[in-house]
């Protein structure tokens, strides 16, 4: 499953009750940032089921930005930490929005024939 900003915690919240080959994800946090549309997703209400989201996945990698305009960086590391997953930290690549991203084909390429 990849996943990326609010799509990163929807897969997270998958990964919680479902088993997944693994989970990639762009740009993921913890919290709705205070922004009433992040609140209304609905990710954000109980609290994270780290254990359970990593005895569902056989691999966790998560791409961050320092420079993220969007999320601060402490949020993302609390995702990695709680997931303990493979971090991939960078500090010029915003919120991932570039149109290309071969550091995530790579990783998904290295993970599928591993696997």
């Amino acid at each position: 499953v990849i996943g990326h900003s609010s799509g990163a915690c929807a897969a997270i919240r998958y990964a919680e009750e479902n088993k997944v080959l693994g989970i990639i994800l762009v740009g993921a946090y913890t919290s709705d940032l205070g922004d009433v549309n992040e609140a209304e997703s609905g990710y954000f209400k109980d609290p994270w089921r780290w254990e359970e989201a990593r005895s569902n996945a056989k691999f966790i990698v998560q791409f961050g930005s320092t420079d993220d305009p969007f999320l601060p960086w402490n949020e993302q590391e609390a995702v990695a930490k709680g997931l303990n997953a493979e971090l991939k930290k960078y500090d010029d690549k915003g919120h991932f929005m570039n149109s290309t991203f071969p550091e995530l084909i790579n990783v998904v390429k290295e993970k599928l024939s591993s696997s």
